[in-house]
């Protein structure tokens, strides 16, 4: 089962940052572009954080001992390149401790503009019975996101806990995903759901190209 939490729809900060990353005034700054990004997975990481079993420590100070609540253990932290990187880098910055892994992922369109998903490089730790958090900036059809999953999750793999995140879906991708990944105890984490779907599977308004704003255009 997919649970699905989406921020737009709370009071949150997070709110401020995606709405930057869609005014088309503002994203031009490709600095600022990664950054709200990066801002945008130190908070999620934190809410995620909220879900994480702690135990019960004694720390030692210069002037005595103190019990503190800590996470038991570190996540697993996976994006797909080179878009995910700056959302990657937020989640890195709060779990500083955390495994990761990359996949090299990207649309390849045929003379009628259609598209198929081709995935050519993994690099993942040791995935079974920890937590694993998938982030990506844009959830369009999910087809992506669920073959990146197939990839990095072999048969005798199964994480204890997977957290899936986006900045913005659509409602389509977001319904894919819930379908697909039925199977898995898994959250997904969204900034923002658009109700559109081009065609061309691009999310109306969204944003863009997250990795053309974060890093320039690709030829």
């Amino acid at each position: 089962m997919v649970k699905v939490i989406e921020f737009g729809k709370q009071n949150t900060i997070i709110n401020n940052f995606v709405a930057e990353l869609r005014n088309v005034e503002v994203q031009g700054d490709r600095m600022r572009f990664r950054k709200n990004l990066e801002r945008i997975g130190e908070l999620m990481a934190y809410e995620i954080s909220k879900t994480f079993d702690y135990e019960t420590v004694n720390v030692t100070t210069p002037l005595g001992e103190k019990e503190m609540s800590i996470i038991v253990d570190q996540p697993v932290l996976a994006t797909i390149m080179r878009a995910g990187l700056p959302l990657h880098q937020g989640f890195l910055n709060v779990f500083d401790k955390a495994d990761n892994a990359f996949i090299a992922a990207y649309r390849k369109y045929d003379k009628n503009e259609d598209f198929e998903i081709r995935i050519e490089y993994y690099s993942a730790a040791n995935i079974d019975g920890r937590v694993l958090i998938l982030v990506d900036p844009m959830l369009a059809t999910g087809s992506s996101l669920v073959q990146c999953l197939d990839g990095l999750l072999h048969d005798e793999e199964k994480p204890s806990k997977l957290h899936l995140v986006a900045v913005i879906a659509s409602a389509e991708g977001v319904d894919y995903v819930k379908k697909k990944l039925s199977k898995y105890d898994a959250t997904l984490w969204v900034g923002d759901i658009d109700d559109e779907l081009t065609a061309k599977a691009y999310i109306v308004p969204g944003l863009g190209d997250a990795g053309d704003l974060a890093y320039g255009e690709k030829e």
